[in-house]
């Protein structure tokens, strides 16, 4: 069932929601990753790859869908160097953050989550589409993203194609297969 307009409202995350959306990603990683992911897989990610990548906070480029006041989605984009994780995941890979230039390099679309009670209502769409439409305003020309297993079906829905299957070696030897994708704008 979709969600009706006027219960949704999409707005920038801001440094007051990184504690409640790591919450929200546990949350969507622990029910809706199973019969993808092991329970040790999914322990492991939680712990060393996903969350909140507050840089995106900082830069104004991640987003939040609440529904009847609640936090039912998030998700983003990036001009940066960083293709996928959270803090905790920059902080195990020490990854450079640079900006990439918009035209040789393509924007990235990050740490997309949505709630399991709210899933399926077409809110990662919206919160792609917002993004799509703000990374083309910048000179974007075209996407990438690293999928994780449970969203490459969406990803490939909305016209992504994928450009290698990655595994992702995480601190503690858990791999967790991903999919690297793209799209032209």
């Amino acid at each position: 069932m979709r969600v009706t307009e006027e219960r949704v409202v999409l707005r920038r995350a801001t440094p007051d929601d990184i504690a409640p959306l790591n919450a929200l990603i546990d949350a969507s990683v622990r029910r809706l990753a199973p019969g993808f992911y092991t329970p040790q897989q999914i322990d492991s990610s939680l712990r060393h790859m996903f969350g909140v990548d507050t840089r995106l906070v900082d830069d104004g480029t991640y987003f939040v869908i609440e529904v009847d006041g609640v936090r039912a989605a998030c998700g983003g984009w990036s001009g940066r160097q960083t293709l996928f994780g959270g803090d905790q995941h920059k902080a195990d890979q020490q990854a450079t953050d640079a900006p990439v230039d918009p035209a040789t390099v393509a924007a990235r679309i990050r740490a997309f989550f949505v709630h399991p009670d709210y899933a399926r209502r077409g809110l990662a769409r919206r919160l792609y589409e917002h993004c799509v439409s703000e990374a083309h305003a910048a000179g974007f020309r075209a996407l990438e993203l690293m999928g994780t297993l449970p969203g490459v079906p969406l990803y490939r829905t909305l016209g992504f194609k994928t450009l290698e299957k990655v595994e992702v070696m995480l601190p503690d030897g858990v791999v967790i297969p991903c999919e690297r994708m793209r799209l032209e704008l």
